[in-house]
């Protein structure tokens, strides 16, 4: 009975450590570094809303999303927010026709914000703007044009949406992860499904990296797909893979309240894959010698998630649950 009773304690120790790291550690400061970027992306594009002007804060906007981009629970899971800052993969091809018609139309939505937060999310957040500063449909739209307002009210709402999640974060998510267990929390019953619930996130980020920024572009051999690369139009498509794993380990040393040498290992062997891989876009798909490149990450991702199943998934005391990108 003794020893039953010691080792559901040691079982549960990690998990409370883990949440509240977690949260203060990697959520919060994330969170506020996404509404920080946006904000001044904002900011800039209502200055100046040329392509050479917001360029470089679009960019920013992009890396901080980068860092809280796996963690579709609570604030980034409602309201349809994700989708709404970051429209990919853009399967069925909405987001061009959507742009299009827009334009064309000279909708006066942009004039309005609220009117705007109703736009189909295809011609909203980071992808769309995406498509005005670097695609070659609006290349050169000139500071008195209506492309040019278009891509201020896409910066408009971008910041409107960051600073909501990360409010939400702070004044309602994070405390409700906190009180998981606690009477009056109808969301998390007990202290480990807070715990789950940021490993379903970690281990759903993993995922995404290997078969959304990994493979979808890799395609078949016969048939490689460079062209479906995320991001590929501002060369972002290995650096949003590199910032990915970055802050995936981020959050799974936050997590761990001990030492994870094997995740670590894994971590090492993926980012210094990646950052060796001279390939911005991931064109190398199409070459037999690039597509192996890409492959032997893709691996380096796959080892990523058996480590963490294994080793933190097993200290933590918990497994992958639902997750509402499982079915992208």
């Amino acid at each position: 009975m003794r020893l039953t009773l010691a080792a559901l304690m040691l079982t549960a120790t990690p998990a409370l450590a883990g949440v509240e790291e977690a949260i203060d550690d990697h959520v919060l400061p994330n969170a506020a570094s996404f509404a920080e970027a946006t904000s001044a992306l904002a900011d800039t594009a209502r200055d100046d809303c040329t392509a050479g002007a917001v360029k470089p804060a679009w960019n920013d906007a992009f890396d901080a999303w980068m860092g809280i981009s796996h963690l579709q629970l609570g604030p980034l899971e409602e309201g349809g927010r994700t989708l709404a800052i970051a429209f990919w993969p853009d399967s069925r091809g909405m987001a061009p026709r959507a742009i299009a018609g827009i334009v064309a139309d000279e909708d006066p939505v942009v004039g309005d914000a609220d009117a705007f937060a109703e736009v189909s999310v295809a011609a909203r957040g980071l992808f769309a703007m995406e498509r005005l500063l670097y695609g070659e449909d609006y290349a050169g739209y000139g500071a008195d044009s209506y492309v040019c307002r278009l891509v201020e009210a896409m910066a408009v709402d971008l910041s409107r949406l960051a600073g909501e999640v990360d409010t939400a974060w702070r004044d309602d998510f994070a405390p409700t992860l906190r009180s998981a267990g606690e009477a009056g929390n109808d969301r998390f019953l007990d202290r480990r499904e807070a715990a789950q619930a940021l490993y379903t996130a970690l281990m759903t980020g993993l995922t995404f990296t290997e078969t959304q920024r990994l493979a979808r572009p890799m395609g078949s051999f016969d048939r490689p797909r460079p062209e479906q690369a995320e991001a590929r139009r501002s060369g972002r498509s290995l650096r949003n893979v590199i910032l990915s794993l970055e802050a995936l380990r981020g959050l799974a040393g936050t997590l761990s309240s001990g030492d994870i040498p094997q995740t670590e290992a894994a971590f090492d062997a993926a980012l210094e894959t990646a950052r060796e891989l001279d390939d911005p876009v991931l064109a190398g798909v199409s070459d037999p010698q690039g597509r192996l490149e890409v492959e032997v990450l893709k691996q380096r991702v796959e080892a990523i998630r058996r480590a963490v199943d294994g080793e933190l998934g097993a200290a933590l005391g918990v497994s992958q649950g639902f997750n509402s990108m499982d079915g992208d």
